[in-house]
Parts: C-alpha cells; structure tokens; sequence
C-alpha cells in the first residue's frame, strides 16, 4: 500500500473512530458505565490509536518528505515495530482535525510528539492482550454501529460501500475498533476500578472551595432607584428620606413592583424594577453584596452608590442546598475522580514502560 493510500484509509477511520479512542480523561467505556466520565478535558487526538499518554522523548525527524520510506522502522516496542508510516498517517489525521493550529508545528516537532503517543499506545494494547483481554464480534459491530450512525450513513452496509470506494475493507475498521475497545478495558482494569473518592473527601473540597463553587450559582432581585437632582449633598440627604419611604412603604406590604414601575429612575422600573436572573459576579461586588446580604423576599435598607439610593428585594437566591448542592457534590466528585485517574494512569504508564523494552530509531 502506498504512502497515499494509507493516508487516505487513516484519514477515513479517523471520521469513523473519532469517539472509539479512549481519551485520557475517560475511566468508563460502554453502555454499561458504572459512574459517569469527568468533565472534558482538551485531549490529544491521533484517534486511530488507543489512549496517548506519555512516552519518554525521541529526538526530531530530520527531512520528512514524501521521498521518505515509509515502511522504515522507527522504534521498536518490545517485540512490536512501528513504522514511520504509521507516525504520518498520525500527524495527518490530526493535521485534518486541527486545521486552526496545524501550521503551529512542524512535521519534524510532531513526529517526535506523535512517535512518544504510538509508543505508549502500543504498550497499552500489549498489556491488553497479556491479559487476554476479547472483545467479541457483537461488540465491535455494536460499537461500529454506533459510529457509524454519527456519521450519518444510514446502515451499516451503506457505510461499508462507502469505505470500500476509500479503499478501506471493513475487517481492517473491525480490526482498529477491537482494538481500540481493548485498551479502553484493560484502562478501566487497571485504573479506573481501582479509584474511589469518599464523602468526606468531597466535604473537605466543598468546604476548602464553596466562594468559588457559589460562584455559578444564580438569583432574582428588583430594585427603586432613586436619583437626586442636583450634586448637592443636600440634594442626596433629600433623596435618601424618599428612598426610606420606600421602603417603609414595601415593608408596609405595598406592591414592590408598582413602587419601582412609579418612583425608580432606573431603566428597570417599566419592567417592576426587574434586575433579572442573574449569575453571582455579573452586577458590581458592592451592588451584589448588598442584595445577596438579603433573606428571600426582604427588602434592603437604602443603599447609596454613585448612581443614587437603591432599594433592592431579593426574590429568590440558589443556594447550596437541596438539587443545587447535588449537582455541586457530583461535579466535584468527578473533579476528584479525574484528578486521582490521571495520577493512576501516570503510575501505571511508567510501571509498563520499566518492563518494558523500546528502541527509538530516529
């Protein structure tokens, strides 16, 4: 198969395996995930390949071309060859998938880069088949299946026909998701199930971090502006006695709406003084910090900033109670889910690398 060839079948599989390849962030693979995955991350992308991690430095290619053979060999892991071939079919697909930063990088400084992924994925798919890991038929066409339907083909046969036309045969796709799966288990095996984050480490979190996980948090308030006519600091005192009547007024049990619609000198009084949902950190500290300050529908004492007197009633706040708390408890558990994952995955990578035997060939 020639060079072009060969780009053109990866750059193919690329469209299909886009979400087969585990991602380094990702602990559960299938339909039958135990937890969900942690957030997303940025990931590194030759998606042909199973899960990149980290391999030790190869120096550059020097002179990559077309000229360039590219069954040469380039390394060998353990008993395993991986061809410069297969590092060009990597750069392109990434190439392919990183039009906007592609030109950043040189094919010399990504071969290095992409040589130190295939290494340590070719380790990982070694440990899969040590311990004799299978994946069945059902799976892959399942998974192909599955892939398949993102492309938007509308059968499995239709996409068949369709790499055939590339020059791609199904088997070899069968083959880059098996393996694929293959190391998305032996990942899960090794690391993933042999994580756990407690309650009381999510308690310790939530406490050392709750100002800045308050901070997504959202609430609802109106305000009476009042405005005073002249610089004057009579002019202030003046219209800080008719914001106190406002609020005497709202306390009394008068329409805090109909008192903004009709005494607010702000652009928010036609809509009842209606300041909106809003997330903590979009109004200024001061404003934020008087509302916030308030118990869901108590209205605030007059407040003087450069505009004039405020007259704030908060209606609703979210809090970290009840779903809201939840939501927040099951974020930083998969914050701390990811940060343990990716310090196993490290540990493991170096453990298979010690036994391991590579020759860079570059």
């Amino acid at each position: 198969m020639t060079l072009g060839t060969r780009l053109a079948f990866v750059l193919f599989l690329g469209l299909v395996l886009g979400g087969c390849a585990v991602p380094a962030w990702v602990p559960w693979v299938g339909k039958t995930s135990p937890a969900p995955p942690p957030p997303a991350r940025t990931v590194d992308s030759s998606r042909a390949e199973p899960a990149p991690a980290t391999a030790p430095p190869a120096p550059p290619l020097k002179g990559l071309s077309d000229d360039v053979v590219s069954d040469r060999v380039v390394a060998i892991v353990n008993n395993d060859a991986i061809t410069l071939g297969e590092v060009l079919e990597s750069i392109a697909v990434w190439r392919r998938e990183n039009r906007e930063r592609a030109g950043a990088q040189t094919d010399e400084e990504l071969a290095t880069q992409f040589l130190n992924r295939l290494i340590d994925s070719r380790l990982q798919l070694q440990e899969a088949e040590r311990e004799q890991i299978k994946i069945d038929d059902a799976e892959v066409v399942e998974e192909l299946t599955e892939r398949v339907k993102k492309l938007g083909s509308p059968s499995l046969e239709a996409f068949e026909a369709s790499a055939k036309a590339e020059g791609v045969t199904l088997d070899a796709i069968k083959k880059r998701v098996r393996d694929s799966l293959r190391v998305s288990r032996i990942v899960r095996r090794k690391v993933a199930l042999r994580i756990s984050v407690t309650e009381e480490e999510i308690d310790r979190y939530l406490e050392a971090n709750r100002l800045k996980l308050e901070t997504g948090l959202s609430y609802h308030a109106r305000h009476v502006l009042i405005v005073p006519d002249t610089p004057a600091e009579e002019s202030w005192t003046a219209t800080r006695t008719r914001a106190e009547a406002i609020r005497t007024e709202a306390l009394g049990g008068a329409d805090f709406m109909e008192l903004a619609r009709r005494q607010s000198a702000d652009v928010s009084a036609k809509d009842g003084g209606d300041l909106g949902t809003l997330k903590r950190g979009e109004l200024a500290e001061d404003i934020e910090n008087q509302i916030l300050r308030l118990a869901v529908g108590e209205v605030s004492a007059p407040y003087r900033s450069s505009l004039g007197w405020h007259v704030f009633k908060l209606e609703a706040k979210e809090s970290l109670e009840g779903e809201a708390l939840g939501r927040v408890r099951q974020q930083i558990r998969d914050i701390l889910f990811r940060e343990k994952y990716e310090a196993r995955l490290d540990v493991w990578l170096k453990e298979i690398k010690q036994r391991a035997i590579i020759e860079v060939r570059m």
